[in-house]
Parts: structure tokens; C-alpha cells; sequence
């Protein structure tokens, strides 16, 4: 699934140019354009899903996408240190591009 207008679809099909931290199959991470956090990076999943709450239950895209943050995290030396995952879910939750994504930062 694709939304046209969406600036994440528009990045996974290669439309916006955003250099990939990682990729898979299903997901893809990239660098925060407005970091939060010394390391910001946000994983976001091919198919576009408005929200979390938009997936299909039991997807397992639910899984994937923590695998994927904890996978980059690994990848970035982020791992054993720690970090932090967020995911902002609708306008209510904070979210202010509405297809699924998850952030992860540390400061």
C-alpha cells in the first residue's frame, strides 16, 4: 500500500531522497531531519499504515518494526548502552506524519 501524498511513502519509494541507515524487505530507518536527541533515527515500515493503531491485529509488522530499532541500535553502537523507542499515535499521541513509524534516540 502507498499514500501518494505521504512524505514517508514518498521516501521509502525512493521520491524524496533520504540517505537509509538500514533497510529490509519491510522497513527502513533513516536519520531524523529535526533530531530530538544526539542520535535520532526512525523506522519506518514500507507499507503505509496511517498508525499503529491502523494495523491489521496480530501483523506481525508489530514485531518487525521493534526488530528492525533494535537491530539499527545495534548497528549504531547503541547497544549495550541503552536507548529509547517512541511511538507517537495519533494526533491525540503526538503523531504529526501520520503513516506508522517508530523513533529511536539517545541522548
Amino acid at each position: 500500500m502507498k499514500d501518494a501524498e505521504c512524505v514517508f511513502c514518498k521516501i521509502v519509494a525512493g521520491e524524496i531522497p533520504s540517505p537509509k541507515v538500514w533497510q529490509d524487505d519491510a522497513c527502513i530507518a533513516i536519520r531524523d531531519i529535526a533530531p530530538q536527541a544526539r542520535v535520532h533515527f526512525l523506522v519506518i515500515p514500507r507499507d503505509h499504515y496511517e498508525s499503529i493503531a491502523h494495523l491489521p491485529q496480530g501483523s506481525p509488522l508489530f514485531g518487525r518494526l521493534l526488530e528492525a530499532a533494535v537491530g539499527v541500535a545495534r548497528q549504531e553502537g547503541l547497544v549495550p548502552g541503552g536507548f529509547r523507542t517512541q511511538i507517537n499515535t495519533g494526533r491525540d499521541g503526538g503523531q504529526t506524519v501520520f503513516h506508522t513509524h517508530l523513533h529511536v534516540l539517545k541522548d
